[in-house]
């Protein structure tokens, strides 16, 4: 009976030291290893890819915004704030309704097959909007200029990247309304037009965010 019990003590000491043991390995000193290694090499993929503006955040370079007027009386849809760059359509996206209190970012595609009436509509009024909004007194955008990414959402409904060719007929525009030469603006988006990912991976694209922080700056300056 003695022999029992003290093999049943010895048992439980020894399971209470192995768990001990892994919980610092596993629960304290692993994650601080991996949060060191993170914060020092990766320090800003780390914290969230933080986009800054007069020394505040203002966003993650790895999330689209809208750029919107303030909703109208009476109006379900806001327009666009057209002095700034715009990026991609954000159809399908759906609304906060479990609790309205915080205006939530939610992730979502259409899931709507490529011959979808609804979906063809929308891809030729979005068409017909960047074609009206993107044309100046001295620029006319042409339907056939339209990249398929300014009329068209991403798959997760935040890509905040787009096309060079996107950003390019957005130059004359963004120029009118901030009363800046379209060559400023136009060297703001080759200076934020990154290249394929290591040469070959991806394609051409321009952060908006980023764009946008940038456009403003200058526009203080000027």
């Amino acid at each position: 009976m003695n022999n029992s019990v003290s093999n049943t003590a010895r048992l439980l000491g020894a399971g209470l030291r192995a768990l001990l043991v892994l919980t610092l390995v596993t629960g304290v000193l692993y994650p601080l290893v991996v949060t060191g290694i993170a914060q020092g090499l990766f320090h800003d993929q780390a914290n969230g890819s933080e986009a800054k503006a007069n020394g505040r955040v203002v966003g993650s370079s790895l999330i689209g915004q809208a750029y919107n007027l303030p909703l109208k009386k009476g109006q379900e849809t806001p327009e666009p704030d057209l002095k700034w760059f715009q990026g991609r359509p954000q159809n399908g996206l759906g609304t906060n309704s479990v609790n309205t209190q915080y205006k939530l970012i939610l992730s979502g595609a259409t899931n709507r097959s490529g011959d979808n009436e609804e979906l063809i509509q929308w891809v030729k009024d979005a068409k017909a909007a960047v074609v009206k909004d993107n044309s100046t007194g001295t620029y006319k955008v042409k339907p056939s200029q339209v990249p398929a990414d300014a009329v068209t959402s991403s798959g997760s409904g935040l890509d905040p990247d787009i096309s060079p060719q996107y950003a390019d007929i957005q130059v004359h525009r963004v120029a009118e309304k901030n009363g800046l030469s379209t060559a400023q603006v136009r060297r703001l988006v080759d200076e934020h037009t990154e290249g394929r990912t290591l040469g070959f991976m991806g394609e051409p694209r321009v952060n908006v965010l980023e764009l946008n922080i940038a456009l403003k700056e200058l526009v203080a300056k000027s």
